[in-house]
């Protein structure tokens, strides 16, 4: 489904004319018009804010269920990234408002890593070396985990991913809640 179609399927479940979501983003109703038949592609900017009259994020426009199915098998290619510098994290499945659990298939490039600040946030996260080596520093304390190794812990506590090696480390992780 291309982007015009997508906005005018969601705009019509949101109960909102051409008019009044242009009125609503300081858009004109032809500009919205454009877009909806496929006559222009707006940019990820125009379409943040289009989408701020919804409200809805960019993720949630790509993702949302607008056909009122629930998809159940996700191929490679339709897995969302959300990493970023390095650092891959392929979310299966939807990050769906009404989701409680995220699933990652993660990948850290040499040298990858979340950042210099630890991060943290509600919830618990568990997941699986699957290839490589991975540092993990969890409140104060640093570990090394290899291919077969697992952890788990409160998100609540201070945390960071490396890759301190000289290969790819992959990991598969859950999170709960989703936090993305």
């Amino acid at each position: 489904m291309e982007v015009g179609d997508r906005l005018k399927r969601i705009r019509q479940i949101y109960g909102l004319s051409q008019r009044e979501l242009a009125k609503r983003v300081g858009l004109t109703n032809s500009t919205i018009s454009m877009i909806e038949r496929n006559a222009v592609s707006p940019s990820v900017a125009s379409l943040k804010k289009i989408l701020s009259g919804i409200p809805m994020t960019v993720t949630e426009f790509f993702t949302a269920d607008i056909e009122g199915k629930h998809q159940v098998v996700y191929r490679a290619d339709e897995l969302i990234d959300m990493g970023g510098d390095g650092v891959v994290w392929k979310l299966v499945g939807s990050p769906d408002q009404k989701r409680t659990l995220a699933f990652l298939i993660e990948s850290y490039d040499p040298g990858a890593d979340t950042g210099t600040e630890l991060m943290e946030h509600e919830g618990e996260e568990a997941g699986t070396v699957i290839e490589g080596k991975i540092e993990i520093t969890v409140g104060g304390e640093v570990y090394v985990l290899e291919e077969g190794d697992s952890y788990t812990f409160s998100t609540k506590i201070p945390h960071r991913f490396r890759n301190r090696s000289k290969k790819i480390c992959r990991i598969v992780s859950a999170h709960t809640p989703p936090s993305f």
